[in-house]
């Protein structure tokens, strides 16, 4: 026993003092001009290495290395491609003889990596690409000793002797990672890079800290979390479980605080339980977002999908429609990564009162590719807009005698339409009930294409008032200012109520025919209005208009003029027609017509003139002739003045129109009938009187010469 403890003694002190040797008499040092003088021949880079090599053998075998350097070639903004501060690894030496690999701690201290693309393409790691591909032609030319030896049954079995690996953690502190791209001209930054590995085996679970912040030209992010991961032995399959990230992102715009994203478990082919929450601030508006979803991917992470995902997010902002905002939706998206499209199933989707439900497919590209169905039950675009709560705070002020601050006149701009010519979009949407401008509206359906600048409404259709409008437009917005096109037709609708709730005006009853062809240039309300130009024509039966009744006008004034007594009774201010057309012209600001045209069993109307519809002004000549008795109109009749024609003059502001009766053009229209009248009944009696044909047509060219 003796001697066997002998023995070993000799071979440790043996063993300990070649290693002391070892220490002693190689410096690890004296190995940095060969690396140096090999990373310039492999690479063409140059390495500086300032810190010392420091060997470690006992109880692990490893090593210690100070700054270090990898230069950037000439012409790179960044003197270094690579830079370390320091870098420790050990690895134990017993457990090597059983097939255990146990690596120590690695620690990665101050490490930095400096990634630049030059304008003309060039970047610092073609270096290191070039070298790669030259060993890899070395390799491709050389015989391959495994081809050409077959291996021995020993060799067999020490190959199907599996290795176990065990890693007592990785530590990495203030590292720092940029890109700089001059061609695109942007760089990206990530600094302050923090990980912490614990202890790691196979087939156990290993937690994992990470914390980075950076920065993408004007936009600053970082973010912070945690996980556990788990890989199988051979390292092709791995569990993520206990997932926390929280990140944040600021720039001219937003500002978000928190995103919040957390998983409970995650595993290929298995649908995982997400839940998120973000809080910050997007284009002056608060944003307070919460849900959950189940997550899947597959193993070649070709396909991902979100299903039952259930978000609620709260709105509040001035430039919101209404503040607050409660948003929610349930949906579910479903990813292709190698045919790049997304499939969205729109369950249900909700802004307060408003509310959605749809499908959509998008296909990824230069142009992204959207097509959509949408349905909405109700929409109440005046309530969502809050048009209704500033009509009434306008009363209310008007009612109590207030009297707003002057607003100063801004200038008018016409709208940034650019985004457009970056979308490809196209769809329908059918909305069972909607209000827009106080204008009530049932089954509406509209088809439209947003297609690289131009926006086509194909179709659109909907029942009003008992009615129906059918329309389609085109918007140009390739150039600004943009122009467009208009079509439109009506049919069957009730005028009044529709002008009532529009308008806030019952001036006209009646069931309206509309056709519309309109075509324009700018966007701005002054430019839409000094550029609109095209046709409509109406079509209006068994209808009326009210605020004037010309028949009881005609009788009042005709009365005043021949210095009768004037019939104070009070009419209705009303008058009915069986049919109106008129083909109104519009162009420059001003809508004119030359074949306004009214019926009823009492009159006969004709009207030409104009309207100004930038100063909302009206000079309008109607021109009525009496066919029937007047008392239907509620007075005596005025059989004197029938087939008279009694110019009217319209005129004024639309609001306050003035009407005039043109008198002397009445008594001069009067006199000619009660010539014609006189010559009919004379020229009776000569007929009688006078049986020469000769002498008939002189006598009555003498008679006419006189009248006239």
């Amino acid at each position: 026993m003796k001697k066997l403890f002998l023995v070993v003694g000799v071979l440790v002190v043996v063993v300990l003092g070649a290693i002391a040797a070892l220490v002693t008499l190689v410096n690890p040092n004296q190995f940095k001009p060969l690396l140096v003088e090999q990373t310039k021949k492999q690479t063409g880079l140059d390495l500086v290495i300032e810190g010392d090599i420091g060997w470690q053998f006992f109880p692990a075998i490893g090593f210690e290395l100070g700054k270090t350097e990898l230069k950037n070639p000439q012409g790179f903004s960044s003197p270094n491609l690579f830079k370390v501060d320091s870098v420790g690894i050990d690895v134990s030496v017993m457990p090597l003889l059983d097939k255990q690999l146990h690596i120590g701690n690695i620690r990665l201290d101050g490490a930095e990596v400096h990634l630049e693309t030059l304008k003309d393409g060039r970047t610092n790691l073609d270096s290191l690409s070039k070298a790669q591909d030259t060993a890899s032609k070395q390799t491709d030319d050389s015989p391959s000793q495994a081809n050409t030896e077959s291996a021995t049954p020993s060799e067999q079995a020490s190959t199907e002797q599996a290795w176990s690996i065990n890693l007592a953690g990785v530590s990495v502190n203030n590292a720092l990672l940029e890109i700089q791209d001059q061609q695109a001209g942007t760089m990206t930054k990530l600094y302050d890079v923090q990980l912490a590995v614990s202890e790691f085996a196979a087939d156990t679970w290993t937690s994992v800290d990470f914390s980075a912040k950076g920065s993408m030209n004007q936009q600053q992010f970082g973010a912070s979390g945690q996980a556990e991961i788990k890989l199988s032995q051979d390292f092709t399959q791995y569990a993520l479980r206990n997932i926390n990230l929280d990140a944040n992102f600021s720039d001219a715009a937003t500002k978000i605080d928190s995103a919040k994203v957390t998983l409970d478990t995650f595993e290929f082919d298995k649908a995982n339980k997400l839940t998120f929450a973000v809080k910050g601030k997007a284009a002056d508006m608060d944003l307070d977002a919460s849900g959950g979803a189940s997550v899947e991917v597959d193993k070649d992470i070709s396909k991902v999908a979100v299903n039952q995902l259930d978000m609620t997010a709260n709105l509040e902002g001035a430039a919101l429609p209404q503040s607050p905002m409660k948003v929610t939706m349930q949906s579910d998206v479903a990813f292709d990564v190698t045919k790049s499209t997304l499939n969205l199933v729109l369950e249900k989707l909700t802004a307060n009162a408003l509310q959605f439900d749809g499908k959509a497919n998008v296909v990824l590209g230069d142009i992204a590719k959207v097509r959509f169905n949408l349905h909405s039950p109700d929409i109440d675009l005046d309530e969502f807009l809050g048009l209704n709560q500033k009509a009434a705070d306008s009363d209310a002020a008007a009612g109590s005698g207030e009297s707003k601050p002057a607003v100063a006149k801004q200038a008018e701009a016409e709208p940034d339409l650019s985004a457009l010519k970056t979308l490809d979009v196209a769809g329908d949407i059918v909305i069972d009930k909607f209000k827009a401008s106080n204008a009530k509206m049932q089954n509406v359906k509209t088809s439209f294409a947003v297609n690289r600048g131009i926006v086509d409404l194909k179709s659109f259709s909907a029942n009003l008032y008992e009615g129906r409008i059918a329309a389609n437009a085109r918007i140009d917005a390739r150039q600004s200012p943009a122009s467009y096109t208009v079509k439109n037709s009506v049919s069957g609708v009730k005028v009044q109520p529709l002008l009532k709730d529009v308008a806030d005006n019952d001036r006209l009853e009646g069931t309206g025919n509309i056709e519309m062809n309109l075509q324009g240039k700018s966007l701005t309300p002054t430019g839409i209005k000094q550029n609109l130009a095209g046709t409509v024509g109406i079509n209006f039966a068994d209808g009326a208009v009210n605020g004037i009744n010309i028949a009881q006008m005609i009788r009042t004034n005709y009365a005043r003029f021949k210095g009768e007594a004037v019939d104070e009774t009070k009419a209705v201010q009303k008058t009915d027609f069986s049919a109106m057309t008129a083909t109104l012209k519009l162009s420059k600001g001003e809508v004119t017509t030359n074949d306004l045209n009214m019926q009823s069993p009492l009159l006969r109307i004709h009207g030409e003139g104009k309207a100004n519809y930038i100063q909302e002004t009206v000079d309008f000549l109607v021109r009525t002739s009496i066919v029937g008795t007047l008392q239907g109109q509620g007075g005596k009749n005025l059989d004197e003045l029938r087939d008279v024609t009694i110019p009217i003059n319209v005129s004024g502001q639309w609001a306050d129109p003035k009407f005039r009766l043109v008198f002397d053009d009445v008594l001069k229209e009067k006199a000619k009938k009660e010539v014609d009248r006189g010559l009919e009944k004379l020229n009776e009696k000569l007929d009688e009187k006078i049986k020469d044909e000769k002498t008939k047509k002189a006598v009555d060219g003498l008679l006419k010469g006189l009248f006239n």
